[in-house]
């Protein structure tokens, strides 16, 4: 069981403590002074997918140099603000990854070993996309 405390700070600022004692500071958009609580959802699902992501193709053996991923979401016009469609994008940098083991990696992870991404489907579309970005070639001395 996973547990976490909320801390409120004042204004409309509270700090998040994980069961590992690490924090992060928390706002409205209009206090400016942390992260939105929904933006800090799509970060959840984002980091979730990357972790398995870059373990699957570990597994495979393929070096992956860099990992960037963008989550955008569109929210429903009136209250609760629910998410509807979150669409993440991949852009990963490697000598050797190829299409096909970059789409079963990231087809895997939001499908299977994702809970951020299982908790949320049902209730709001995730799409995802992907670049792969060749490693640099090194000039010869």
């Amino acid at each position: 069981m996973a547990t976490v405390n909320v801390q409120w700070i004042g204004g409309k600022r509270f700090v998040g403590i994980d069961s590992t004692n690490h924090s992060v500071v928390l706002s409205t958009a209009a206090e400016g002074v942390g992260m939105r609580p929904t933006e800090l959802l799509l970060i959840a699902l984002a980091s979730c997918t990357a972790v398995d992501v870059v373990e699957i193709l570990r597994k495979k053996r393929l070096h992956l140099e860099a990992l960037d991923i963008s989550a955008t979401g569109e929210q429903d016009k009136d209250p609760p603000w629910t998410y509807r469609k979150i669409h993440l994008h991949f852009d990963l940098r490697g000598p050797d990854l190829n299409p096909q083991a970059v789409e079963q990696a990231i087809h895997l992870a939001e499908e299977k070993y994702c809970s951020v991404a299982s908790t949320l489907r049902g209730v709001a579309q995730i799409t995802t996309g992907y670049t792969i970005h060749p490693a640099p070639v090194m000039a010869a001395d």
